[in-house]
């Protein structure tokens, strides 16, 4: 058993005191005998020792080398096996077949991927086969909606089903005034009028101190017609500020378009975009400037040929060692409207012929803005062809393990919104990012934003915690939401619901304590703290409340005719104030007793005193609404205990709590 939390204190708390004074009938029905409080809710860890297994990896050679792969003998041997129903003599001539795919085999031959993985699905090799169905809804060129459902209902039990972030700070408004957990910090912080404008600012990027930001703005306007001339600016960062942006000037600005910079680790090499200029290639082309002795730049160039196209070539991003360039191109001969390229430098020090980075990465659609972590072998890219997609264009990550990048990840709700995100930057510390993005509908309008790293989008957070939740009597899957709180830092990361199955799962950052935090309508919060080694298993075993049984305190006992509440009664009254908080869809009943010393109005008046005063406390505590709780006093009415003892007569002094659901 883990560390019990104060949450988990006091469900086994409520649950114990329902158990032993009120229940002994349930308890014999569920055959709970001789249970001890930590048995009703509970949860098993294990932790593996084994690091992250490396995703599967489908590799293409023919690629970059032919547009299409195309073997009529071949093709025409797997038709007439799969007809025959011959499908061990299929699957590996078909294998091969795909293997040497093109680009233009993609979109040309897709049904060839989906009957693929039809076969190795019939195999038991499912995990292959859903890789091969994200290529064919990746790259289709036809209506895959049959497709899409079915893949759907593979994945159901995989997916992230985040919380919307209005339902998602709804929770957090409940339960802020218990909780010491800051909300996650995805609230789209504006740069500000120092570094925005009126118009599109767009494309940061940072120097390898992280005290210059260089980005694009269209704020230059010229000519009679008012045209947007896109420029390079930079600002200084000073004491935690950024300065007021100022242009590059000349010569990196021109009466040319200047954009999508990116720069050495020295400072000393700029790499950006010129559009439409006489040294061109195409619309776009990628050039290279040097920063001279006296601190101004010169000797710029295009990067040639091998590099830029007769299209759209933009948005340079290093590698760590600088030897390769990644950038987006909308050239003939891709996947979709845009994708993602790259070309390394040769023993010569010339760039090589640039490459397309493969059908993992690139779609159908578009994808660009790529950014790769100064650190760490983690791409950065903006995509609207992907699968998991919140908005338009969404942010994404993969990591490159074996020479091949993996699945891509979106980074999440908290940077991704409904409209369009572009240009992702993260300082070299990973602890802040910097990203453009628009209102729904809005691409022309880009501001640049910056705020702490959210987890999804943080380089490390490779570790895998997954859990199950079920109910202890029925072994069924429970609906919650789950949060995660990082302690170090007091950070909540995004909430996602339990899967159909009752999993959840969440890829975290080694080495770290965090806090596993599930709410539900149906039963108590449930609190488990977890200091992460590696990748982590927690099974959450929890009974679902009876909320027509009340719940009962005889614990709390007020002066001889006082209704006043004494220190000793607070703990108790709190767990109550706070199940209201975590549970916002129930009504609570407060019922005063008394037992029967004494003249029977005073007692009547004197028990609805004391229900009224917890009213008051509950409602001060955790600030709700006076309409969620009814204050009854009964006064000796209803004894528990015929009174011949003292105790007998203690008990009946009592207050009763109990919980109602209201009706949807």
């Amino acid at each position: 058993m883990g560390k019990i939390t104060s949450l988990m204190k006091r469900l086994f708390l409520l649950v114990y005191l329902l158990l032993t004074f009120l229940l002994p009938a349930v308890v014999q029905a569920q055959q709970i005998t001789n249970v001890e409080p930590e048995a009703i809710t509970e949860a098993k860890i294990q932790v593996s020792e084994l690091q992250p297994t490396s995703e599967l990896h489908l590799d293409f050679p023919n690629l970059n080398k032919i547009p299409y792969y195309h073997d009529r003998k071949k093709l025409s041997l797997i038709n007439r096996l799969e007809k025959r129903r011959q499908y061990a003599k299929v699957l590996p001539l078909l294998e091969e077949y795909v293997h040497n795919f093109g680009v233009e085999n993609f979109y040309k031959d897709t049904e060839l991927l989906w009957r693929l993985g039809q076969l190795l699905e019939r195999q038991g090799n499912t995990e292959k086969a859903k890789a091969l169905y994200r290529l064919v809804l990746k790259h289709h060129r036809s209506n895959v909606r049959s497709i899409m459902s079915y893949y759907d209902s593979l994945e159901q039990n995989t997916k992230d089903y985040y919380v919307p972030l209005d339902y998602y700070y709804e929770l957090v408004e409940y339960r802020k005034s218990i909780a010491t957990f800051k909300p996650p910090q995805g609230v789209y912080l504006n740069m500000g009028y120092a570094i925005n404008s009126p118009y599109a600012d767009y494309g940061p990027t940072l120097n390898d101190e992280n005290e210059l930001l260089i980005f694009t703005s269209k704020r230059n306007v010229v000519g009679l017609h008012n045209r947007a001339n896109e420029d390079l600016y930079f600002s200084k960062q000073n004491n935690g500020f950024w300065e007021e942006a100022q242009s590059f000037g000349k010569p990196i600005n021109s009466i040319y378009n200047e954009g999508s910079a990116c720069l050495s680790r020295d400072g000393k090499t700029l790499y950006f975009a010129r559009c439409e200029a006489p040294d061109s290639y195409g619309n776009c082309d990628i050039y290279v400037a040097t920063r001279q002795e006296d601190g101004s730049w010169g000797q710029i160039r295009n990067l040639g040929q091998n590099v830029n196209s007769p299209a759209w070539d933009s948005q340079p991003t290093l590698s760590q060692n600088e030897d390769t360039l990644y950038f987006a191109s909308d050239r003939l001969g891709g996947f979709g409207l845009s994708d993602i390229y790259f070309t390394h430098k040769t023993k010569s020090g010339n760039w090589a012929p640039a490459q397309n980075l493969g059908p993992v990465i690139n779609t159908r659609e578009s994808e660009v803005s790529p950014f790769l972590h100064p650190k760490f072998q983690v791409l950065y890219f903006s995509s609207r062809g992907q699968l998991n997609h919140f908005g338009d264009f969404d942010i994404y990550k993969t990591y490159q393990s074996g020479g091949h990048w993996q699945e891509p990840r979106n980074i999440g709700p908290l940077v991704n919104g409904r409209g369009s995100e572009y240009y992702f930057t993260i300082d070299a510390a990973s602890r802040n990012l910097y990203y453009a993005r628009s209102e729904a509908n809005d691409i022309q309008n880009l501001d640049l934003y910056s705020f702490p790293l959210p987890m999804e989008a943080h380089p490390l957070a490779v570790t895998k915690v997954e859990g199950t939740l079920l109910d202890s009597v029925t072994n069924k899957p429970l609906s919650a939401v789950v949060s995660v709180i990082d302690l170090d830092n007091g950070i909540e990361i995004s909430s996602k619901y339990v899967r159909p199955d009752g999993s959840f799962e969440f890829n975290l950052i080694d080495n770290t304590r965090y806090m596993i935090l599930i709410q539900s309508p149906d039963f108590f919060t449930i609190e488990r703290e977890l200091e992460l080694r590696g990748d982590t298993s927690i099974d959450f075993m929890t009974s679902v409340i009876d909320y027509s049984i009340p719940l009962v305190f005889k614990n709390i006992e007020f002066d001889p005719m006082q209704s006043d509440i004494t220190p000793e009664m607070e703990p108790i009254l709190d767990e109550v104030a706070y199940f209201l908080i975590d549970h916002p869809t129930y009504l609570l009943e407060i019922a005063g007793h008394t037992d029967s010393a004494g003249d029977a109005e005073f007692n009547q008046v004197l028990s609805q005193d004391r229900a009224d005063a917890i009213k008051r406390y509950i409602e001060r505590k955790v600030n709700i609404g006076s309409d969620r709780i009814e204050a009854i006093g009964y006064g000796s009415s209803k004894p528990i205990r015929e009174e011949q003892t003292e105790e007998d007569r203690r008990i009946n002094r009592r207050v009763e709590f109990k919980i109602i659901k209201l009706r949807q």
